[in-house]
């Protein structure tokens, strides 16, 4: 019986990559947090699904914080779980989901440092734009923070990406999925000024380089040339936080959620493929929902 849960596993992992086009590191995480948890039940004589309860899982996260796993970790562990046996009861494998009352550790909702609206504006002004090199870099920054795509997506960008006259991009998210992104009215007249009067100059030598953003050789930007530029344009903004490229991310969807966007709306935004990645910003939209309430309730 205990082959007929590992299929139930392969099953579901098969289910990842076919019906939900998970990204193959996603599907990874899965399958480790599974085969743990499988190894778990054999060394508790589970011999199917059905007979496994809240009961049991408990202990299971109860061992794994007994192993110092951050909370972090366990998080991603409930999430895992919550899928998976999501999934069993929904191909009839059980008739019950044993992750219906188990809550995420609360420390887990931690989220990274966020820049406020005028350190964002004060790191976007640093480039020297007088430098061929600096308005790419302002260039950069003005899409990281107007779009909120991630690095990856941002250096696999190419000219026909550009949909300029209409206001918007198209990138390939996490597990190939294809999205259309809105730009800023700031962040096209920067990419229109990198195109006319940075890129030629720079791509002398690869007149058939297709990617958007190019370095000094005339080739495709790297994640960790991105990188490397953004802390030392950091250090020059005179910005103390941690900052990397997820940053601009993080705080594109803070200032979104702050001026009233719905969740599903950054989920979309994001390319998120569960609402539950966009669910760490829940308090924000907490916060805005009370400051909305005692600014329109009569009696608030």
């Amino acid at each position: 019986m205990g082959e007929d849960m590992r299929e139930q596993i392969e099953d579901y992992l098969h289910y990842l990559t076919i019906e939900r086009g998970l990204a193959e590191n996603t599907k990874t995480n899965y399958q480790r947090d599974l085969e743990r948890y499988f190894v778990f039940l054999q060394e508790q004589k589970i011999v199917e699904w059905q007979i496994v309860d809240r009961f049991l899982v408990i202990d299971f996260l109860q061992i794994l914080k007994n192993e110092q796993k951050s909370p972090a970790t366990i998080a991603r562990m409930i999430t895992s779980l919550r899928q998976f046996h999501q999934f069993l009861r929904q191909e009839r494998f059980t008739d019950h989901n044993p992750m219906q009352h188990i809550e995420m550790p609360k420390k887990a909702q931690r989220l990274p440092d966020t820049l406020s609206l005028s350190e964002v504006e004060q790191l976007i002004e640093t480039p020297d734009t007088k430098e061929i090199l600096g308005i790419r870099d302002r260039a950069i920054l003005e899409v990281l923070y107007a779009t909120g795509l991630r690095v990856s997506e941002l250096v696999n960008l190419e000219l026909k990406d550009l949909h300029l006259s209409m206001g918007l991009l198209q990138t390939i998210g996490k597990g190939d999925k294809e999205r259309i992104v809105p730009l800023g009215d700031l962040a096209i007249d920067w990419i229109t000024r990198y195109l006319e009067e940075s890129r030629p100059h720079l791509t002398t030598k690869q007149p058939d380089e297709t990617h958007l953003f190019v370095n000094r050789q005339g080739t495709g930007l790297s994640r960790q040339g991105i990188w490397k530029n953004l802390k030392i344009l950091v250090q020059q903004a005179g910005i103390h936080k941690n900052v990397t490229p997820h940053t601009l991310r993080h705080s594109f969807a803070t200032h979104l959620l702050e001026n009233g966007a719905d969740l599903r709306t950054v989920q979309e935004l994001l390319g998120h493929a569960d609402i539950s990645t966009t669910q760490i910003y829940t308090h924000i939209t907490k916060k805005r929902m009370t400051e909305v309430y005692k600014q329109y309730f009569p009696r608030a």
